[in-house]
């Protein structure tokens, strides 16, 4: 990784760690955003309950997502854990990882192209980014969905093309998907013509229907799958959604009507 963060991480922090060395009650990693700054992590810090052997959760050269536990400047100590870390902890921080690593890949092939130094390039993008967007990768989401212009990062014209046009190839607009589930049931003898017909109403009076996902799960449950490219406009299109179904399924005076948010 190019870009690595300077100093000590923070208590609590999320990080990406390699395994260098194992011992009968410990673990030996590098932390790989700072410098290969080295860590450990105890046994009872690797999963819950009596381990027998370590070797049976790590070894040497894995890569692990811990969380930081204490840090000892002064003594340059730094303690991790590896089972305290969620399943969402995990994915969330893997995920930032492998953003990291196409940004890196994407301003390698722009340097290449233009004969620049690749680490000056990555960290001058940065530094002009980071305050506004929180990262090279969330600025070049930006540029592709219409709020963001490749101007801000005062290149020459021939490179800020070229970084844009890769960007554009390269980095799917933001997606944001919620749903949930209804459950409807119906006493009337067409009751499933009336909930079919209802749904395929609600959905397409909408709009941006098709970014509206309706399935049948069977029991008198239906999945929703809205998506949008922020949180706000997919959860619009969720309340209009609800608001048609309530009110279409209320026509049929037996109907029973419950939304389930995932």
């Amino acid at each position: 990784m190019i870009l690595q963060k300077q100093g000590f991480p923070e208590e609590s922090e999320i990080v990406v760690c390699t395994v260098t060395k194992i011992q009968y009650n410990s673990v030996f990693v590098t932390l790989n955003e700072y410098n290969n700054a080295s860590a450990i992590i105890h046994i009872s810090e690797i999963s819950p309950g009596r381990i027998r052997n370590i070797r049976d959760y790590v070894k040497e050269g894995k890569v692990v997502v811990c969380m930081v536990l204490r840090v000892n400047k002064e003594k340059g100590h730094i303690d991790l854990s590896l089972r305290r870390v969620s399943e969402s902890q995990r994915r969330n921080k893997i995920n930032e990882i492998k953003q990291q690593q196409k940004v890196e890949k994407i301003l390698e092939f722009v340097a290449k192209k233009n004969s620049i130094e690749l680490k000056k390039l990555v960290y001058d993008i940065h530094n002009k980014v980071e305050e506004d967007f929180g990262s090279i990768f969330s600025f070049f989401e930006e540029i592709v969905a219409g709020n963001a212009d490749i101007s801000v990062l005062g290149l020459n014209k021939k490179v800020a093309k070229d970084l844009e046009e890769v960007v554009r190839q390269r980095i799917k607009p933001p997606e944001v998907n919620i749903g949930g589930k209804f459950k409807i049931i119906s006493y009337d003898g067409n009751g499933v013509d009336i909930i079919k017909k209802s749904l395929k109403e609600a959905k397409n009076s909408i709009q941006e229907n098709e970014n509206i996902k309706l399935s049948y799960l069977g029991a008198s449950f239906y999945s929703v799958n809205v998506k949008s490219s922020n949180y706000k406009d997919a959860e619009k299109l969720l309340k209009q959604l609800k608001e048609n179904v309530f009110g279409l399924m209320k026509k049929d005076s037996t109907a029973v009507v419950e939304f389930i948010r995932d």
